[in-house]
């Protein structure tokens, strides 16, 4: 079924509490979606933001972030006060995320509104505690050990609290009860509140795909937890870890960092944990688009310790076996596979025996060779097609720094040659719906022509990334109208 929808992370809708939550807010973006004959709406991963504030360095693969519990609806239930709340520094620009201020104000409200809430006799709380048993005691105790450490990673911690069967930790889920506690009330709320939004948006005819990074944080609670599952040495260190190796566009390649998955181990346990994470997934989302879909046939190794990715080497990971095993015991998994960058032909026939839709996107298209995959004419039905992803610069930005003959093509294949910037971006928004693609994603600031100011991330930088807001009113009638004839037009509404 041909489709369009749009990407556009919680974090970025507009708010009066200094970051995207689940607020009105996020309601009206349903409705313009909606208005605009979307049918899908596209977010980055919704767990807590770790290390540089990357939604990519979770603390967790199965919680939520807090910073996106609409806190209006904490003064509704008379949890939190407007004066508590507006007396907050939430930063001063609008248009961009202050984390820090964001972290400073956020976890003390939400801490009172903890001790205001009555949680011992809140059925719905306990029966939320029982449904998520298999994760949340370990990912609260782990971040409230990580509270009482100073916050410092887990292989910074003492000893017996790196283990995670010790007497040592065991007491300290005794004495650190209240925090853990705290820890189960903010995913409560953002459990209920998140999930009160899908809802919504079903409800709208909108379906909302997930994002899920293939692999987790160092500094997690599942590697805590299960650290057997993952490539170790015994005082719990990583063997090596993730990246990519070096390429075109980086001559040392990419040092993720992530600890590797010891994939014997994982078969061994029937893939139970893989089972549990996507089950989760599919409860938060209707379709789950899995990150670097090509690390499940080969992944890159690079000793741990290495201050570049040149030394790694490549590993053979489950393939299909996997997902052979998800398909059979989760009803109506929905996968998008991120099959971008050097695919070898293991890759991609494995994609093709999926059956998932891989990704095609529109900047890697016009190098000027006629036999580049990612030009419109070449693609299957199959297929998810965007005009660029959040790691990418916007497509107004980065039309603003191509070649002048990359240029001179892609206003000749959209027809733009004598049109402003902005039409040339609404030009290949229109080569994009108009593909054979069954989905088209469109990313929201290409709708709006914006240019990198809105960028969302640039991969393997630290400091200005995840940061761009949406401000009330941007996205006007106007521009919800001309999505609108695009998708008509292209019979994607």
């Amino acid at each position: 079924m041909r489709a369009s929808g749009v990407l556009m992370p919680v974090s970025s809708i507009p708010s009066d509490y200094g970051i995207g939550c689940f607020s009105k807010e996020a309601y009206d973006f349903v409705d313009q979606l909606s208005e605009a004959g979307q049918k899908y709406w596209q977010i980055l991963p919704l767990g807590p933001t770790g290390y540089g504030d990357s939604p990519y360095q979770s603390c967790s693969t199965f919680a939520g972030n807090p910073y996106f519990i609409d806190l209006g609806e904490l003064i509704r239930e008379n949890l939190l006060t407007e004066e508590e709340c507006s007396s907050c520094d939430w930063g001063d620009n609008p248009s961009y995320v202050d984390y820090e201020k964001i972290y400073n104000s956020r976890f003390l409200l939400l801490r009172k509104a903890y001790d205001r809430a009555e949680t011992e006799s809140n059925e719905e709380y306990q029966e939320f505690l029982k449904q998520q048993n298999h994760w949340i005691w370990d990912y609260a105790l782990f971040m409230a050990i990580k509270d009482s450490q100073k916050g410092i990673s887990w292989a910074e911690w003492p000893r017996e609290f790196q283990d995670h069967d010790s007497d040592a930790v065991k007491k300290a889920r005794q004495e650190l009860d209240r925090e853990v506690g705290f820890y189960c009330f903010q995913q409560y709320l953002f459990h209920r509140q998140w999930m009160k939004l899908k809802e919504y948006a079903n409800q709208k005819g909108i379906g909302i795909i997930g994002d899920v990074p293939i692999y987790v944080a160092p500094d997690s609670a599942d590697a805590w937890a299960d650290p057997g599952l993952f490539q170790f040495d015994e005082n719990y260190l990583p063997v090596a870890v993730a990246g990519c190796p070096p390429d075109a566009f980086s001559a040392t390649g990419q040092l993720w960092g992530n600890p590797l998955y010891d994939w014997k181990k994982h078969k061994e346990e029937g893939y139970f944990w893989w089972t549990k994470r996507m089950l989760r997934c599919m409860e938060l989302y209707d379709i789950v688009r899995i990150d670097h879909f090509r690390g499940f046939d080969e992944y890159y190794s690079i000793p741990y310790g290495d201050k570049t990715a040149e030394k790694g080497h490549w590993e053979k990971g489950p393939g299909l076996e996997l997902f052979h095993v998800l398909n059979s015991r989760i009803d109506s998994l929905q996968v998008i596979a991120e099959d971008l960058g050097f695919l070898t032909e293991s890759v991609l026939e494995m994609v093709r025996e999926s059956g998932y839709p891989g990704m095609k996107v529109l900047q890697f298209a016009f190098d000027g060779s006629a036999g580049n995959p990612y030009l419109p004419y070449k693609y299957d039905k199959n297929c998810v097609v965007y005009t660029g992803t959040h790691d990418n610069e916007t497509t107004k930005g980065w039309m603003e720094h191509l070649n002048p003959h990359d240029a001179w093509f892609i206003r000749a294949y959209t027809d733009c040659e004598n049109r402003s910037l902005d039409e040339c971006v609404w030009g290949l928004i229109r080569a994009a719906q108009s593909s054979t693609a069954d989905l088209c994603v469109i990313p929201i600031q290409d709708y709006l022509c914006l240019g990198n100011e809105a960028r969302m991330n640039e991969p393997s930088t630290l400091g200005d990334n995840w940061k761009w807001r949406l401000q009330k009113e941007q996205l006007s009638y106007p521009v919800l109208e001309r999505m609108r004839a695009l998708t008509d037009l292209y019979g994607r509404a």
